[in-house]
C-alpha cells in the first residue's frame, strides 16, 4: 500500500481511507449526506500528488459550483503546497477548452457567454424580428425546451424530428434561428459550452488526444447531478487511462427537471465493468434519530441504491411532528418554536424549508408579526440586478462589438451614453487587456451611469453599493475577459452563500431545492402534506414520486441538532379552504422517534402581536426558483402575487 508522505490519515475513517487510496481504474464513491465527501476528494488529490502518481497539471477535478472548486483548491494547497490548474465546474473547464481550441470547429476565441437572461433576450429579439406572438408561446418556455435539447445533445434538426406538439414544432423553429443568432454574435450559451465541447472532442482528434494525454486522473463531485452532455464529456476526458473517480449520492438527486439524471451513475457500472464501488455511510452532521427518520423515508425508493447512514452523535430530543388546524396556525407554531430556539442558537443556524416558493408567504407574515428578521432565498441575485447587468452590457460590447444582446441593453440606457462609450472605445479596448478595475471605472466615467442614482435615496444607495462591489470583484482579475467569463460561469449562488452562511443574523426561508448543500442547527420542514410533499404533479408518476422522497430526505438531513416536521389539516387553495391529508412520508417514520403535537391543544401559538414591518424582508438568490419559472413550473404572476 502506498504511503501518505507528509499528509496524515488520522482524520479519515476506515471507509474514507479505503476510497482515497483506490489504486487505479474507475471508482465510484457513494457518499451519504454529511459523510465528508469534500474531505475525501481533497485527500484523494493529496494522496495522488504525494505518492507521485500524478502532477497537478495531470489532475482534472470537476465540481458543480465555483465555491466548491475554490474550497477544494484551498484545501489541496494547504495540505500539499501545490495548486490545481484544472479545477472548476464542467462549464468553466469547457470554456477553457473552447477558448484554446474552439477555432478548430469555427468558434472564435473571444466568444461571449450568454447567461439565462441573455438567452431569453435573444429569443425575444427573434420573436420581434419574425413577428411571432409571445402570448401564444412564452419565450422563456421555448428557451427551457431548447436548453433541455442541448443538454441531451440534440441539434435543431434532431430536435425537430422528435417534435410532435405545436409548441415543440414552434420551439424547433426558434431553436434553428437561435443557433444562427448566437453564431452571428460570436456567442455561446451555457448549454453550448458543454455541447460544443463534446462536438470538438468528437470531430478533432488532435485536441482530444492532447487533453487525454495531459489528464491522467479525473475526479468529479456530485455525479448524481450530471446530464447527458456531462456524462459523454466524462468518458472523453477519462479515456484512455480511465482513472475516473466520481463521488455522488443517489438519494440526493433532486434536479431531474433541469436535466440531471442519477441513472448516469448506474450507467458507469455498464460502461466500466471494472468499476470499484466505495460507500461512505458515517454521518458527521446529524444525530442518529434524524438519520433513522430520513432513512425510513428514502428506503421506500426502489430504483437506486440506498445508503445506511449512521452517526456517533446522539440526541435526547425527539423529532417534533406538529399537526396544525390551518396553514396559518402552522406558520404561527413554527415562528413560536423559532423564537424558543433563538435562545439557544443564532438566527443564521435556523431554517424553514418548504416544497414550493408560494408557501413562504405565511411564514413571512408570521415572522414579520413576531419581529423576527429573515432572509428569503428566492429573489434577485447579484449578477442579475439591473445596475450590474447594465454595467456588464457596456463592458461586453467593448470586448465583443458583435454582442447584439448587450448592444440592445446599452441602447435602452440612452443613446448619448452609448455614443460616449463608443467615442472612448479605443482607450477602453486598451484598458480591457490590462486593468479590469480601471476599465469599469472608465466606463462609469464616460457614460455618467452613476448619475442615474441619488445616494440619499435608500434604494439608489443600495444600487450604488452594488456597483462598487462589482468594481471590487473586477480588481481580482488580470484581464476583462477573465472577469466577464468568471461572472458568466458563477453557478453556486456565491453572494447568497455568503449571506446565508456568514455573518447573517436572520432566519433563512428557502425551498428544499435551494437547501441542498447547506446545513443548519435547527430545521423546520413545513407542509408535509399530500399534494405538497409529495407534490401533486408527482403522486401518480413512480419516478417523480421517488424524487419527492429524495427531496424530503435532503431536507431532513440538513439538520445538525433538531428537526421539526409540520403539516396542516386545511389550507386556502384557489381562494377556498380545503382539507389536507398528512404526507405519506410522515407515516414512514417510526413513531418512537417522534414527539407528536396537535394544535388543538396549542391555541397559544396563534400569534396576534403586531410589529413594524419595515426592513424585515430580504431577498436572496435562488437559481432553482428561476429555473422553475423558466420551465413553467412556477407562474411568475402567481409568485409575485404570493
Amino acid at each position: 500500500m502506498l504511503g501518505w508522505g507528509l499528509m496524515s490519515a488520522r482524520n479519515l475513517n476506515a471507509a474514507q481511507q479505503e476510497a482515497v487510496q483506490h489504486s487505479a481504474g474507475p471508482a465510484m464513491v457513494l457518499a451519504g449526506a454529511g459523510s465528508g465527501k469534500t474531505t475525501v476528494l481533497t485527500a484523494r488529490v493529496a494522496w495522488l500528488l504525494e505518492n507521485n502518481l500524478a502532477q497537478p497539471e495531470n489532475i482534472l477535478l470537476v465540481t458543480f459550483t465555483n465555491k466548491a472548486a475554490q474550497e477544494i483548491k484551498l484545501r489541496v494547497r494547504a495540505q500539499t503546497n501545490q495548486d490545481l490548474p484544472l479545477c472548476g465546474t464542467f462549464h468553466s473547464v469547457c470554456a477553457k477548452l473552447l477558448r484554446q481550441s474552439g477555432g478548430r470547429i469555427g468558434i472564435s476565441p473571444s466568444f461571449t457567454i450568454y447567461d439565462s437572461d441573455d438567452q431569453v433576450a435573444a429569443i425575444k429579439q427573434i420573436y420581434k424580428q419574425h413577428h411571432f406572438d409571445d402570448k401564444e408561446f412564452a419565450p422563456k418556455s421555448v428557451h427551457a425546451l431548447i436548453s433541455k435539447s442541448k443538454n441531451e445533445l440534440l441539434s435543431p434538426a434532431e430536435y425537430e424530428q422528435t417534435a410532435t406538439s405545436n409548441f415543440q414544432k414552434f420551439a424547433a423553429k426558434i431553436y434553428t434561428l437561435y443557433v444562427k443568432k448566437l453564431k452571428a454574435a460570436q456567442a455561446l450559451d451555457f448549454d453550448d459550452l458543454l455541447m460544443r465541447a463534446v462536438e470538438l472532442f468528437q470531430k478533432d482528434q488532435p485536441t482530444r488526444e492532447r487533453w487525454q494525454q495531459q489528464i491522467s486522473h479525473v475526479l468529479i463531485d456530485e455525479y448524481q447531478d450530471t446530464n447527458t452532455a456531462q456524462y459523454v464529456l466524462t468518458k472523453f476526458l477519462a479515456a484512455p487511462q480511465n482513472n475516473l473517480f466520481v463521488v455522488g449520492d443517489f438519494s440526493q438527486s433532486i434536479y431531474s427537471w433541469r436535466g440531471a439524471d442519477y441513472r448516469n451513475m448506474l450507467a458507469l457500472k455498464t460502461d466500466y465493468p471494472d468499476l470499484k464501488e466505495y460507500r461512505l455511510e458515517q454521518n458527521y452532521r446529524s444525530p442518529q434519530s434524524i438519520l433513522d427518520a430520513a432513512t425510513a423515508v428514502i428506503a421506500k425508493n426502489t430504483q437506486h441504491p440506498i445508503l445506511a447512514l449512521w452517526s456517533e452523535k446522539t440526541s435526547a430530543d425527539k423529532i417534533v411532528s406538529y399537526s396544525a388546524q390551518t396553514g396559518e396556525s402552522e406558520a404561527a407554531y413554527v415562528v413560536q418554536a423559532l423564537s424558543e430556539q433563538l435562545r439557544r442558537y443564532p438566527a443564521s443556524e435556523l431554517a424553514v424549508l418548504y416544497r414550493t416558493n408560494a408557501q413562504s408567504r405565511l411564514f413571512e407574515e408570521a415572522l414579520l408579526r413576531a419581529g423576527i428578521s429573515y432572509r428569503l432565498v428566492g429573489g434577485v441575485k447579484f449578477y442579475e440586478r439591473k445596475e450590474i447587468k447594465d454595467l456588464l452590457a457596456y463592458a461586453r460590447i467593448i470586448v465583443n462589438p458583435l454582442d447584439e444582446v448587450s448592444q440592445a441593453r446599452a441602447e435602452k440606457l440612452g443613446k448619448r451614453r452609448l455614443a460616449s462609450l463608443e467615442a472612448a472605445r479605443s482607450k477602453l479596448e486598451k484598458l480591457s487587456k490590462e486593468v479590469p478595475q480601471e476599465f469599469l471605472q472608465q466606463i462609469l466615467k464616460v457614460t455618467t451611469y452613476l448619475g442615474k442614482y441619488k445616494p440619499e435615496v435608500e434604494e439608489d444607495s443600495a444600487r450604488l453599493e452594488n456597483v462598487e462591489e462589482l468594481v471590487a470583484v473586477a480588481s481580482q482579475f488580470e484581464t476583462v475577459t477573465q472577469f466577464l467569463e468568471n461572472i458568466a460561469l458563477v453557478q453556486d449562488k456565491q453572494f447568497a452563500d455568503r449571506d446565508i452562511e456568514g455573518q447573517s443574523n436572520s432566519v433563512s426561508l428557502m425551498s428544499l431545492h435551494a437547501a441542498k448543500g447547506l446545513e443548519f442547527a435547527v430545521v423546520f420542514l413545513a407542509g408535509l402534506e399530500e399534494e405538497l410533499l409529495p407534490h401533486s404533479r408527482s403522486i401518480f408518476n413512480p419516478e417523480e414520486l421517488e424524487e419527492e422522497r429524495r427531496l424530503c430526505y435532503v431536507g431532513m438531513t440538513r439538520a445538525k441538532e433538531r428537526l421539526f416536521l409540520s403539516c396542516a389539516r386545511s389550507r386556502y387553495q384557489y381562494g377556498v379552504r380545503s382539507s389536507r391529508i398528512p404526507s405519506r412520508f410522515l407515516a414512514d417514520i417510526a413513531q418512537d422517534l417522534l414527539e407528536k403535537i396537535d394544535d388543538e391543544r396549542r391555541d397559544s401559538y396563534q400569534t396576534t402581536r403586531t410589529f413594524p414591518l419595515a426592513d424585515q424582508r430580504t431577498l436572496v438568490v435562488d437559481e432553482d426558483m428561476i429555473e422553475d419559472m423558466l420551465s413553467g413550473k412556477i407562474s411568475i404572476d402567481a409568485f409575485i402575487d404570493s
